[in-house]
């Protein structure tokens, strides 16, 4: 198969394992590295790792699941497709529309951390700019996303390893802070902390744009999971040892106080910039997967049709594109940062949930062992009940609103048959 095969649905086959791996990590590194940790210390304190790791097996799980249902129907639209498939039309609406809800949040997200480091004084007009920016860049094309994000990611690793290096000194006499005991205290980080893991779903939503998905998706999920485990394990252990969980649950910019804390306090400028070009990464990945997911939702008319259109020149679905920088910019001017985390996570766990039931179902020589998609199924629904409540409520009323809406659109189109 050449660089430029088409699918056959106006989509083409562009993307190596190098850029499948620079899309997955940089959705996850800029997911949550720079954010998620104040408000899984508020929830665990101390036993934030813990929950960690929960949220690393969780990812895991569904990551296994995926990327074997990805090989099996390399199409756009991810879990949606899956579950259409091995599960049937209604279970395929609630995770598509679960990651179209969830993500939409995780636009909204990373948009206000870009504008909460950039200017905070200005935070919601800077994340509007943001949003218009990515947008654009991934109205030019899938390939150019890529190294778009390529750049990104390099920059944030980069900022990273500074951040570290000037903050870990002062490790060790960190305030003593409040601990939760409870396993809940524990599975509330975990639930929260599951949505810096959730980048990899990208390149299982792209499968319709990766050059032999049967080699490289696998390849390319193990690589970003793996390498955003060591990387959030790593942050995670400085962030708690330099700050202790009290004054890391109270943090904004976690990261930079870290720094803050260390011998060279000045260097706090470059934890900023690496918020900003980590949370511009995750955003281009995160425009990518909820745009091809859209796609495919209106190719099978459960969104509306003009979403499922293609640019004839860029091969990107322009519609949905806008469609989605409008929802986003809405969502900035209206929303707060751990509400659309929490919103986001609810989603996306429910979507998982849907995929490991889809991938229980494939054929013995193509599925995962079955113990991984039942641990990871139970582990999304646990987690996705155990968020903060605001979140859980918020995000399960617009889900049902889909559902409900779908329910009409099918009845309506079955009298009209």
């Amino acid at each position: 198969m050449t660089a430029a095969a088409t699918t056959g649905g106006g989509l083409v086959r562009r993307l190596t394992t190098r850029d499948a791996v620079a899309i997955g990590l940089g959705s996850m590194l800029g997911a949550g590295v720079f954010a998620v940790w104040a408000p899984a210390a508020a929830a665990a304190g101390w036993w934030l790792l813990l929950g960690l790791a929960v949220a690393a097996v969780a990812a895991w799980c569904n990551a296994t699941s995926t990327a074997a249902l990805a090989v099996a129907l390399p199409v756009s639209g991810g879990a949606y497709a899956f579950g259409r498939d091995r599960l049937g039309a209604g279970w395929g609406f609630l995770a598509g529309w679960a990651f179209v809800v969830g993500k939409t949040a995780s636009c909204a997200a990373m948009a206000l951390t870009v504008g909460s480091y950039l200017w905070p004084e200005q935070a919601r007009a800077v994340a509007v700019g943001a949003v218009l920016l990515v947008v654009a860049v991934d109205g030019a094309g899938i390939t150019r996303t890529a190294r778009a994000t390529r750049v990104l990611l390099a920059l944030t690793l980069t900022a990273l390893t500074v951040v570290l290096g000037a903050s870990l000194p002062a490790a060790g006499s960190p305030d003593g802070g409040t601990t939760a005991e409870a396993p809940a205290g524990v599975l509330t980080a975990a639930g929260l902390l599951f949505f810096a893991f959730a980048g990899y779903a990208r390149i299982a939503t792209l499968a319709e744009e990766v050059r032999e998905p049967a080699r490289t998706i696998p390849r390319a999920v193990t690589a970003a999971l793996g390498s955003a485990v060591v990387v959030y394990t790593v942050v995670g252990v400085a962030v708690l040892a330099v700050l202790g969980p009290q004054r890391l649950a109270g943090s904004t910019a976690p990261l930079a106080d870290a720094v803050r804390a260390g011998p060279v306090p000045g260097l706090a400028w470059v934890a900023a910039a690496g918020a900003v070009t980590a949370a511009c990464g995750a955003l281009l990945g995160l425009v990518a997967g909820v745009t091809r997911t859209a796609l495919a939702m209106a190719r099978n008319h459960d969104l509306p049709a003009p979403l499922a259109r293609v640019h004839p020149v860029r091969s990107t679905p322009v519609v949905g594109e806008l469609v989605l920088a409008v929802a986003v910019c809405a969502l900035v001017l209206i929303g707060d940062l751990t509400a659309v985390v929490g919103a986001s996570s609810f989603g996306v766990l429910l979507y998982y949930a849907v995929a490991n039931a889809a991938a229980w179902t494939l054929p013995a020589g193509a599925r995962p062992p079955r113990v991984v998609p039942l641990l990871g199924g139970v582990l999304c629904l646990v987690l996705a009940a155990l968020l903060p409540p605001t979140s859980v409520v918020t995000a399960a009323a617009v889900l049902t609103a889909g559902l409900l809406g779908r329910a009409v659109a099918v009845h309506r189109r079955g009298l009209r048959s």
